[in-house]
């Protein structure tokens, strides 16, 4: 076991990860996703029906395959974050965060005392106890917290929620925070501009790590927030890729009715 998961390492120094997202709970799906070369692959369990014996199943899948296994939990609460962890996550993206007690909440759960409040268990994470004592020692400056800013509200209190020790840095959810803005889906509104240039600012002044995910599979707009400042990127999703690959090859095929 290593003393800090790659991506984090990744993070620290500067340097990009690009990860990818699993809406389907199937093994294969998230086995094909990290078996391509992503740096990360999140599971998530917000918006999905995928339970914990699934997700400890993906998990296996994505590291196997040489990925680091991160999970988009369902709610920001202790329990869930240790029984993600006790299945061994390497990381949490915790979702609706809007102010710093509650990122204050998410990070303390997720680590071990005296820095956090994350009960003990001999499960998968630590090999069923066969490393405990490894992975209880390096766990805490291992794991990736990142808090999900996707309401008006956590771009108000973001400088609070950026200053919480522990927590790696905020995934920009534009989607989320454009509808409780009253605008939703309008990523050029000025408001959705200047709260986008807040959450940079403040992000860039903690010197914490900036995410977001982009639901395209276009290079050119992961290249965008490249230039913008984003070094953890989710590139787009298991249903899009699926449908988009098979649109685009209906598509063609439907042009052959005409020969």
């Amino acid at each position: 076991m290593t003393n800090q998961s790659n991506v984090k390492a990744m993070l620290r120094a500067g340097e990009p990860a690009f990860g990818s997202w699993v809406m389907i709970g199937n093994l294969a799906v998230a086995e094909i996703l990290a078996g391509v070369g992503f740096d990360w692959v999140a599971v998530d369990m917000e918006h999905t029906a995928i339970d914990y014996r699934t997700l400890q199943e993906l998990l296996c899948g994505i590291a196997r395959c040489g990925a680091e296994g991160l999970v988009r939990i369902e709610d920001n609460n202790p329990v869930v974050i240790k029984r993600v962890l006790d299945c061994g996550a390497r990381g949490i993206i915790v979702p609706q965060v809007k102010t710093r007690e509650e990122a204050v909440r998410a990070v303390a759960a997720a680590l071990y005392p005296p820095r956090g409040i994350r009960g003990v268990a001999l499960g998968r994470a630590s090999e069923y106890g066969a490393s405990f004592g490894e992975y209880f020692d390096s766990f805490n400056d291992r794991v990736l917290i990142m808090a999900q800013i996707e309401h008006f509200e956590a771009v108000d209190n973001i400088e609070g929620i950026v200053s919480v020790e522990g927590l790696d840095g905020v995934f920009l959810g534009p989607y989320d925070l454009s509808c409780s803005m009253g605008i939703p889906a309008q990523f050029d509104h000025p408001r959705m501009g200047q709260a986008r240039e807040t959450v940079k600012k403040a992000v860039e002044e903690a010197g914490k790590v900036l995410g977001i995910h982009e639901t395209r599979p276009e290079a050119e707009a992961i290249e965008s927030l490249l230039d913008e400042g984003f070094l953890f990127i989710g590139c787009s999703i298991d249903t899009v890729f699926l449908r988009t690959g098979a649109g685009k090859l209906l598509e063609g095929v439907r042009k052959l009715r005409g020969r």
